[in-house]
């Protein structure tokens, strides 16, 4: 075995034990949500302009409203991003946290008006965010691997998409612009992300800056 391929293999096993990592995280939470009485982790979620509910952006995508909410998280999480993690560790973070920052943001402007303000809780933001991301970079980066990687992501998880239509189609519970702010947040990392020199290629140049490229001819 070749020395870049054992480093390519350590690199993807390190991958897969943050993500675990950040599972076992979620479940831990969850179980001492469920065993320290009198005591709801679900009240640190975003509550809506108020302004204790502001801390809730930071904290939120760590808690859930129960076992099944946070049942539906770590499939997802895992599938999307560990092809995120494929740029690097610290790739994959600016995506979470740009998704979670853009996300708490918009719930917390713009949710439960004219209704009963809620907590809102749940990692499906960050996970809207890696969908986004993961699409969106093909776009701003114009590269055959993130292409393929933006097919793959909508051919398994296209159903994700679900997420973003209105929300007279959501159930209650589910935080419709959580999605959306979530799916945006992803879409701004994979701009802000994206290498300067292949945003400059995805424009087109002007005729006089062509003539100036244009090799000079020789004398003769």
């Amino acid at each position: 075995m070749t020395e870049a391929k054992k480093t390519w293999k350590s690199t993807q096993a390190l991958h897969v034990k943050v993500l675990l990592g950040i599972l076992i995280g979620l479940w831990l939470i969850a179980l001492l949500d469920f065993v320290i009485p009198n005591v709801e982790f679900d009240d640190y979620g975003i509550r809506p302009r108020k302004a204790s509910g502001l801390w809730g952006i930071l904290t939120a995508p760590f808690l859930h409203a129960g076992w099944a909410h946070l049942g539906a998280n770590p499939l997802p999480l895992l599938v999307l991003g560990w092809p995120a993690m494929l740029r690097g560790i610290r790739v994959f973070l600016v995506v979470c946290v740009i998704s979670a920052i853009v996300c708490g943001l918009g719930v917390c402007t713009l949710s439960d008006w004219g209704q009963e303000v809620r907590s809102h809780v749940g990692a499906s933001g960050v996970i809207f965010g890696l969908f986004g991301y993961l699409l969106l970079r093909a776009y701003f980066e114009r590269s055959l691997g993130s292409l393929l990687i933006a097919c793959a992501v909508g051919f398994f998880y296209g159903g994700l998409f679900w997420g973003l239509v209105v929300p007279e189609q959501q159930a209650q519970d589910v935080s419709w612009l959580g999605h959306v702010f979530g799916f945006a947040g992803g879409a701004l990392a994979a701009w802000a992300l994206a290498p300067a020199s292949q945003k400059a290629e995805s424009e087109k140049e002007t005729p006089h800056e062509r003539a100036n490229d244009a090799p000079e001819a020789d004398d003769e």
